[in-house]
């Protein structure tokens, strides 16, 4: 049930997210002043919320958390769906009034309402993904790591199928029924999950159980029975629930502060940010979360930037979905080696052996850059002492499209070498690179107490929302193909920094047991 209900959400994310970055472009006349505005406020909501998600998700009974993510996220999409086709079906109608600011305004309910949803998204990965899958497989490494596994093989596959099969109905038929298509998926999405989700929560037990967060030193990853009596006892004393509620909340907020009660909730809104800031800088395991938040500052993907870089040096549009295609497989091949290689030399040392493999193989990447057919010039190393200004060569990034302005013909390079240690690099890099992202995800996991695993997960989701909006300023700031080949060594930088991170959390994990059994003798 959690596959199915995983399953069905990943595939909901994936068409909305493609979805959506068509919609705004056809929406602004092929302009692609809405979808970088979209980007940006997606972005940045996450980056400021983050810590408050998490908050919020670890303060909560998990049910509730779900349910509450799962209702806002398709309700947000549905409406948006259906301003979309309104939109779609009435714009001539819809500038003529209010000399066109109607339009405005359906622009910002419609870019709003996907924020909302792709918050809701977040808080219920946040909650499945990071909590729930723990407390199911009983605490057991070895069933949470093949649980890790399956869903992020079902998160690959969602990863190319669904984008295809609403791109074909959008093209076969129209923007308007694509937008209908959406709407119905999510509304038979939302009652499967719903129901599943609750019938989880109903056989485990173990869901229902919170513990308030423990003391210093305690374990982290442990049965909630082994807490049980304590828990008791804290309630016991305390005649109270370890949460607050909300008019528990704004006494205390009254108490501490003598501002109006809007100023003192967001005082604490402030102090609860910077908490989870704090409890994330103090796990044991930060180095590791850093270094993978360093893996997304890349241009070294299939995103829409590689793929443009692709489409200048001659490569074409069915080669590229080709080579998507193999590049999902080998990220399904991370997700078996990952499960191999933590049965055989246990979870810190597959996190090495997989940062090994995933930077051995950008090293073909960086050859790409000085091998035959890179159209690298050192002479333009000035964009940070001229003004970028558009040229002939100008490229525009959206999420899933790739425009051209007077591109001229015959730009082929003279050699495809080049090209092609770039994408095989690149395609054997993500076995190591989803065998990383496995490792520290059950790292997370296992080492975060279950009353912060929300906010620290949360905090590391801004994280990676971070990283990944510099390596799109990486490109803005030098967006020629001549410059792709210092974008490139640039990314290999990053993530040499990130696994270095990892080694210096490896090496610590490996000397703590030492040290604990020298204290003992």
């Amino acid at each position: 049930m959690i596959y199915v209900s995983g399953a069905l959400s990943m595939w909901g994310d994936r068409m909305w997210h493609f979805a959506i970055s068509v919609f705004l472009i056809e929406l602004y006349g092929r302009n692609l002043l809405l979808t970088a505005i979209f980007g940006l406020v997606v972005a940045g909501s996450v980056l400021l919320l983050g810590a408050l998600i998490g908050d919020w998700v670890d303060r909560n009974p998990r049910n509730k958390v779900a349910h509450a993510s799962l209702l806002v996220q398709n309700i947000s999409v549905t409406v948006c769906s259906i301003v979309l086709m309104l939109v779609f079906l009435y714009k001539q109608w819809i500038e003529s009034i209010w000399d066109g600011w109607l339009t405005v305004v359906c622009y910002t309910v419609v870019i709003v309402l996907a924020d909302v949803a792709n918050l809701a998204s977040t808080a219920l990965t946040i909650a499945i993904q990071r909590d729930w899958i723990v407390v199911i497989t009983g605490y057991n490494r070895g069933h949470l790591a093949g649980m890790n596994a399956t869903m992020r093989r079902i998160d690959q596959v969602t990863n190319i199928l669904a984008p295809l099969a609403v791109g074909q109905v959008m093209t076969l038929a129209s923007n308007v029924i694509g937008c209908g298509f959406i709407l119905g998926w999510n509304l038979v999405s939302l009652i499967v999950e719903f129901i599943f989700l609750s019938r989880v929560y109903r056989i485990v037990p173990a869901l229902s159980v919170k513990p308030p967060a423990p003391e210093d030193g305690q374990a982290s990853l442990e049965r909630p029975a082994e807490r049980t009596e304590g828990l008791v006892e804290r309630r016991g004393s305390q005649g109270q629930s370890p949460g607050l509620s909300d008019d528990d909340m704004s006494l205390n907020l009254k108490e501490v502060t003598n501002l109006p009660l809007c100023f003192g909730r967001f005082r604490w809104l402030l102090s609860t940010c910077k908490d989870g800031w704090r409890a994330y800088y103090r796990q044991d395991v930060f180095l590791a979360g850093m270094g993978l938040a360093f893996l997304y500052t890349t241009v070294l993907g299939f995103d829409c930037i590689t793929t443009g870089y692709a489409y200048t040096q001659g490569i074409s549009g069915s080669l590229l979905s080709l080579l998507m295609g193999v590049s999902a497989i080998t990220g399904l091949m991370g997700t078996i080696m990952f499960t191999k290689l933590r049965k055989a030399y246990g979870l810190v040392n597959t996190g090495i052996i997989s940062s090994c493999l995933h930077l051995c193989c950008l090293l073909l990447c960086v050859c790409s850059v000085f091998a035959p057919g890179s159209p690298m010039d050192l002479r333009l190393l000035r964009p940070f002492l001229d003004p970028l200004l558009p040229d002939r060569s100008s490229i525009h990034w959206t999420n899933n499209t790739v425009l051209f302005e007077n591109m001229p013909s015959g730009m082929e390079p003279d050699s495809y070498i080049s090209i092609i240690l770039l994408f095989l690099g690149v395609i054997t890099a993500r076995i190591g690179l989803w065998s990383f992202d496995l490792t520290v995800t059950q790292l997370l996991q296992e080492n975060i107490c279950e009353s912060e695993r929300g906010v620290v997960n949360g905090v590391q989701s801004s994280m990676n929302y971070l990283m990944d909006l510099l390596h799109f300023i990486m490109v803005i700031s030098a967006p020629q193909p001549q410059h792709f080949g210092i974008l490139v060594i640039i990314s290999v930088l990053f993530i040499t920094t990130g696994h270095t991170m990892y080694f210096l959390y490896a090496r610590k994990a490996k000397r703590k047991p030492i040290q604990e059994v020298q204290k003992e003798n």
